[in-house]
Parts: structure tokens; C-alpha cells; sequence
């Protein structure tokens, strides 16, 4: 089961930094911190998603070839850290209970004489392999799983929630070049914003999950933040542009010279709330967070009025 704190995909990163690029935007998830910034308000594309940016997890049985060991021990694989040289080695899955450890067994055992097959629970979606881990079980010819041996509201939830392809916020804001000081900045995402939701579906079940952006702190790198409820307001042609943002605004007292390549580096976080409902049933998730990452100059206003003699 994935862990709120701890989650772990199977992903890229992104190589193409060129502002106004729109290349897999469906599927991006945010960047490292401090990556891809073009350094003019603009981002690159993401982290990509390996396998594609479906946000449907279809699971089920699926018959196999697997066969009990003759001990009862079911043997699996993991890999070694990178620093210790790489390589596999096998390792045994246990599961502890009252007075002691055992080996994990078959959920189910064939009836001797019955026909019919192992089976494996396995999830085909992108990014995700099998996240819902149960042993393998017999299920015989012409029998479905039993409502027991299909995973709860809940779990199918999780794996909803892990199906989630929350977008990179793309920051936007005017001045649309270098900022002023004294000079109201008007500050907006021009993506990132919107309600997302993913599905997590067995047969005759599904479970969706909905994750809502309720508000966005920016990190002005001046020392200020200012929190905006919603996206922020885009600046208009013909708009005064020493009025300040009805929603979503900031005004910097100071250059940026002497900042380390002479920018403020600014972040904008979503943050989103996540419930989920299905099977009649519904609960929430802990909240989650996308960022965006740009670098502001910020220049003195007289510095620009220096050649009209």
C-alpha cells in the first residue's frame, strides 16, 4: 500500500527547457527543486511518466503459471542499493504474526480433483506494476474471485490516488520582462490549475479519486510570500499597469542586483485536496503539492530612464 509520505514511481526526467514548450504535458509531475527554469517567468516540461499518462488502473486475476514450492516459501527478488555494486540477489517475503514469523502461502488451495488455475493480481495501468500486492490463489474452472479476495474500497482508492497526474504549475506574471521596483507585479499560473481525478476499477467495482487545487503560496525570493486562493488573475492589455492584482500580487522594494545571477528565484505551490469515492463509500487523502519554479529580475525603475537627457 502506498505510504502519503513515501511514494515511489517509475518516471524520467524531463529534457527540453525551451519556454512555451507543451511536449507531454499531459503526463508531467513536478520537477526536482531548481530544475527546469528558463529564467524568464516560463518552464520546461517535467519528470515524464514511463508507460504513458493514463490515469485508469484496470486490475483483476489473471490466470498464470505459477506452482506452490513444495515448502511453502515463496521466494522473490529485490535489488541492492546502487552503492553497493548493483546486482540481485533473492531474499523471502515473510509476514509476521502472533508468535512468530511465517512464510507468506497461497490465499487459497485447490481442492484435490478440482480443475482450474493459479491466478495473480495484477494491475495494468502506467507507472505502477502490481501495486497492490496478494498472494496468488487458486480459483477454479468457471468461478469468479470471491468478494474477499477483491481488494476493499479503500485499497482500490489508494491506487486511485497513485493514478493521480497532478499538472507542473507554469508561472506567469506581468511586467512580462523585468520586473520594477515599487511597481505592482501581477503574478498567475497559466496552467497547473484545475480539478484532476483518476480511476482505480476491478470488475464490477470502481473507485475514484478527485484532487482539487484550493490555493497557491508564492515564494518571492525577496523574503516576502503571498498566498492567492485561486490561480491568480492574468494582466489584460489596456490595464493600468501601476495597479496593483485584484488577487494575486506582490510589489518589490529592492533590485534583484547582487542576487546570485542577478534574479529572484520564485515558487509557486499548489496545494491540493484529495477525497475519494465509489462502492458507497468515500474518505480523503492527507494533501499534496505541485511547485513551480521561475527567476524574476527585478530592476530599479530610474535605472530605465537614464537616456532622455
Amino acid at each position: 500500500m502506498p505510504a502519503p509520505v513515501c511514494d515511489l514511481g517509475a518516471g524520467k526526467g524531463g529534457g527540453d527547457s525551451k519556454p512555451g514548450n507543451t511536449a507531454g504535458k499531459g503526463n508531467q509531475v513536478p520537477d526536482r527543486p531548481g530544475s527546469g527554469d528558463s529564467g524568464n517567468g516560463q518552464r520546461g516540461t517535467g519528470d515524464v511518466i514511463i508507460g504513458g499518462d493514463s490515469n485508469l488502473a484496470s486490475c483483476s486475476y489473471v490466470k498464470s503459471d505459477y506452482q506452490p514450492p513444495s515448502d511453502g516459501v515463496v521466494t522473490i527478488a529485490f535489488t541492492k542499493p546502487l552503492d553497493t555494486g548493483g546486482g540481485v540477489q533473492p531474499a523471502v517475503f515473510t509476514r509476521p504474526v502472533a508468535g512468530g514469523v511465517v512464510a507468506a502461502r497461497a490465499a487459497a488451495q485447490p481442492v484435490p480433483g478440482q480443475p482450474g488455475a493459479w491466478y495473480l493480481w495484477k494491475c495494468s495501468t502506467a507507472g505502477v506494476a502490481d501495486g497492490l500486492f496478494r498472494p496468488p490463489v487458486w480459483i477454479a474452472d468457471g468461478q469468479q474471485p470471491g468478494a474477499a479476495l477483491l481488494p476493499s474500497p479503500a485499497e482500490l482508492a489508494a491506487m486511485a490516488r497513485k493514478q493521480l497526474r497532478l499538472p507542473t504549475p507554469t508561472i506567469a506574471a506581468n511586467p512580462a520582462a523585468d520586473q520594477l521596483v515599487n511597481l505592482p507585479t501581477w503574478m498567475w499560473l497559466s496552467s497547473g490549475w484545475g480539478l484532476v481525478s483518476a480511476t482505480a476499477a476491478v470488475p464490477g467495482v470502481s473507485v475514484t479519486a478527485v484532487a482539487r487545487p484550493t490555493s497557491v503560496t508564492w515564494a518571492m525570493g525577496d523574503g516576502g510570500t503571498v498566498t492567492c486562493s485561486g490561480a491568480g488573475t492574468a494582466f489584460r492589455s489596456g490595464t493600468d499597469p501601476k495597479s496593483p492584482s485584484p488577487d494575486c500580487g506582490h510589489t518589490y522594494r529592492h533590485s534583484s542586483a547582487g542576487q546570485p545571477g542577478q534574479k529572484y528565484p520564485v515558487a509557486a505551490r499548489v496545494h491540493w485536496t484529495v477525497n475519494w469515492s465509489g462502492a458507497g463509500q468515500s474518505g480523503t487523502f492527507p494533501d499534496l503539492t505541485t511547485t513551480g519554479n521561475a527567476a524574476f529580475t527585478v530592476a530599479e525603475s530610474q535605472a530605465l530612464n537614464n537616456g532622455g537627457g
